[in-house]
């Protein structure tokens, strides 16, 4: 019987000072997990900081993960995320020669929208759930984006 790898949502706090990164990624590799995404801020009037990787694996994967996160010395706190609002934010560059209000509806479509212009491109920019993230990345294609910048996740428990 095969295991089912799921994509999974791991949130880590960790006192916020040079080392803490380091050794959650080192864990990572060491065990040959791979993190998909990764986005790290700190948490404001606190010394903390919150990672949110996104990793795919078994449930069994995943408890192991969780279990070797919480032996590691900056770590605080470790949430495998269940029920939660997760969002990815993702900044395109496209030409200016294409139909502006066009572009505007389809990012409005996804909760974002055109937010610089410049004498020869414009920057659009969503921010959604991934997969409507994706299903963006996939409608402005049409656009000829010149280029493409895409966040991590964020992600909080309800």
């Amino acid at each position: 019987m095969t295991e089912n790898n799921e994509r999974r949502v791991v949130s880590v706090i960790v006192k916020n000072e040079a080392s803490s990164l380091s050794r959650i990624t080192d864990l990572f590799s060491g065990r040959g997990y791979n993190i998909t995404s990764l986005t790290v801020a700190p948490i404001p009037d606190s010394e903390y900081s919150r990672l949110t990787i996104v990793t795919s694996g078994s449930v069994r994967v995943i408890e192991q993960i969780t279990k070797q996160l919480h032996k590691l010395i900056p770590v605080l706190r470790v949430y495998e995320h269940a029920d939660m609002v997760e969002k990815e934010m993702a900044m395109i560059k496209i030409p200016m020669n294409e139909n502006l209000s066009d572009i505007n509806a389809l990012c409005e479509a996804y909760n974002g929208k055109i937010v610089n212009a410049g004498e020869n491109t414009v920057i659009a920019m969503v921010a959604d759930e991934p997969k409507r993230v994706d299903n963006f990345l996939s409608a402005i294609k049409r656009y000829n984006p010149k280029e493409i910048v895409r966040s991590g996740a964020v992600a909080l428990e309800r």
